[in-house]
């Protein structure tokens, strides 16, 4: 899968860890995006690497998602806590 299959793979994925994890995020819809491509790249690595699937095979897809919701976790537990002042 090339570059912008991923993107869009990402996309699809942060989608569904947003709609696992509902609720405010701190970073609004872009950030969301752009975490749920991080996941699911960092879930689909993990998951090659550990030997766990290979390319092509839908455990890639429940991977990605793990690896989003994560990613998103993440996020909020280290961003929800600041307080913007103006």
């Amino acid at each position: 899968m090339g570059i912008l299959g991923w993107i869009v793979f990402g996309l699809v994925v942060g989608a569904i860890a947003k709609l696992l994890m509902p609720g405010r995020d701190p970073g609004g819809i872009i950030v969301t995006m752009v975490l749920g491509i991080v996941g699911a790249l960092l879930g689909g690595f993990v998951g090659r690497a550990l030997g766990m699937y290979s390319a092509n095979e839908s455990a890639g897809f429940i991977m990605a998602l793990i690896g989003a919701v994560f990613v998103l976790f993440i996020y909020r537990i280290s961003i929800g806590g600041r307080h913007r002042t103006v």
